[in-house]
């Protein structure tokens, strides 16, 4: 009771909010710049069970930012100084480390003995990853990032009762950047105080999950300016059709390579030549992604058809190693290559550039119906 007496004593809040903290169990993903802020206001909160993922170790450049952790622990693993300072601060919690990468492989099964998840990670793939893992778990995800002057924050995947859940990250940003597309901090920076400021802020986001006071950021994105000060408030709205771009079940989320979606798109477009090329060579499938009443009709090499249109309800499986998608102009079919290589693990998704018509106009000279 003296320990916590501060907020105990908060009229919304009292031994009630204190018991609620106490039997929560918060996993944080990350333990850099976002996740030391987190970690330690929420174990000095009180917060029951802590848990924390992170392969890195400590380095010189992340003091800067990375609080938690001094000088002499550089060299060694953020997961463990991590759960020795947190302890030394608050022995009353449990932490638990999981040094570790969050997987495909792993992340269901960490994420599932957690109430509420904390992205506190620093690129694209994991936080993709997080985020369909939580969907697909019905779990709560703080958001948090950081780049330059510049920090978002968001709860997503909230419960809204009658088995509703509200907006995630895919709602804002469907697919993931191109690669080299936004830097890192490593590359562009960040001022040392912005990913405590926003830390801080997802920690009290936790903290107002778990013992039911104040609004969080449900189907709201904030962002800060730290150099003007500025903060802004958005309102997300939760959309089938990005939904539609998280697996379905564990079977589908473990087969999804999420490293794929952020490589740059032209990698997977190949040209008239490059297409034509692929008629001879075995373990190869052509898919015709138009719709059936698109003309014109191709007779000239073995395909089988997709539509598009019908991926909402389920991206087609095939036991090809090369997959090769074509359409009317090319568009389409590099829109399927990205989606289909989320799903498509150790295989080689390609578009034809330019589309069908560009190939039968230089190869085929044969008129358009």
């Amino acid at each position: 009771m003296e320990r916590y007496q501060r907020q105990i004593i908060l009229s919304q809040f009292g031994p009630e909010g204190q018991a609620k903290l106490a039997t929560a169990k918060v996993l944080v993903v990350g333990a850099g710049g976002l996740g030391c802020p987190v970690l330690m206001y929420l174990a000095a909160a009180g917060v029951g069970q802590l848990g924390i993922v992170d392969l890195d170790v400590v380095s010189l450049s992340n003091l800067q930012r990375q609080v938690l952790y001094k000088t002499e622990d550089v060299g060694l693993p953020k997961v463990e100084r991590a759960k020795h300072y947190l302890l030394e601060m608050n022995p009353e919690i449990k932490v638990t480390s999981y040094f570790t990468f969050l997987t495909t492989e792993n992340a269901l099964e960490i994420i599932s003995d957690y109430d509420i998840i904390v992205d506190a990670t620093d690129n694209f793939p994991t936080r993709y990853l997080l985020n369909d893992a939580c969907v697909i778990l019905d779990k709560v995800l703080v958001y948090g990032a950081v780049s330059n002057f510049e920090g978002q924050l968001a709860v997503f995947n909230a419960d809204l009762g009658d088995d509703k859940r509200s907006s995630n990250y895919r709602d804002i940003f469907p697919n993931p950047p191109m690669e080299n597309e936004i830097g890192n901090c490593a590359e562009i920076g960040v001022l040392g105080v912005l990913p405590g400021t926003i830390g801080c802020i997802q920690a009290s986001e936790v903290i107002k999950l778990i013992t039911g006071i104040g609004k969080p950021l449900v189907n709201q994105l904030q962002t800060l300016n730290l150099l003007t000060n500025h903060w802004q408030t958005f309102t997300i709205q939760d959309s089938a059709e990005t939904r539609s771009l998280i697996p379905k079940d564990t079977m589908s989320y473990k087969n999804k390579d999420y490293s794929l979606t952020c490589r740059p798109l032209q990698k997977m477009e190949i040209d008239a030549a490059d297409f034509q090329s692929y008629f001879d060579k075995e373990d190869v499938v052509f898919v015709d992604v138009r719709e059936a009443f698109e003309k014109p009709e191709i007779d000239h090499f073995h395909y089988q058809k997709h539509p598009l249109s019908a991926w909402e309800r389920a991206v087609p499986n095939f036991q090809e190693s090369t997959i090769i998608l074509f359409c009317q102009s090319g568009k389409r079919s590099l829109d399927a290559a990205k989606k289909m290589s989320e799903f498509s693990k150790g295989k080689t998704i390609l578009s034809l550039k330019g589309g069908i018509l560009h190939w039968q106009n230089k190869y085929q000279n044969i008129t358009n119906e």
